[in-house]
């Protein structure tokens, strides 16, 4: 007769691996950028060919400067409407927003999401070391949690 020593096989559950909850994972990685000496009716052409709302303007060194929207396309449109010239000839630079908000790609989603709240954007660039990295937009932190499992949050 033959004993075994080896004793009762202990089988260990397998763990699901944590589903990232960082913009990281989730953010916009190709943008489309404006540069701060383009012109406004490029901006304009861009963002309806596109179909975006607006996009982060960057330097040379891709160093954020600001972001240009729709909203700040139209004021190139009302400052025409003085001249009765419909001209979109002005420069990013003139109308872009300055003092833009950022986040950091380690930034959890459910923290950026009271972001959204608090601060009513619907954007964040996102920066590394302070360089644009990405962009992550309200739609994009709704497709998060609807892909995230109420069991590894």
């Amino acid at each position: 007769m033959v004993k075994s020593y080896i004793g009762v096989a202990v089988v260990k559950p397998k763990k699901k691996p944590l589903q990232p909850v960082t913009a990281e994972y989730y953010m916009a990685r190709r943008l489309i950028t404006f540069r701060p000496d383009q012109t406004i009716d490029h901006v304009v052409d861009t963002l309806l060919a596109k179909n975006i709302s607006g996009g982060p303007v960057v330097d040379d060194n891709n160093n954020l400067v600001g972001i240009i929207s729709e909203g700040d396309c139209l004021k190139e449109v009302v400052k025409g409407k003085y001249t009765n010239t419909p001209n979109l000839s002005g420069f990013v630079h003139e109308h872009m927003a300055k003092n833009v908000k950022f986040v950091s790609p380690d930034i959890n989603i459910f923290e950026l999401a009271q972001m959204f709240l608090n601060m009513k954007l619907r954007r964040f660039p996102v920066l590394k070391d302070g360089k644009l990295v990405g962009q992550i937009s309200q739609k994009d932190v709704m497709r998060a949690v609807q892909k995230l499992k109420d069991s590894t949050w």
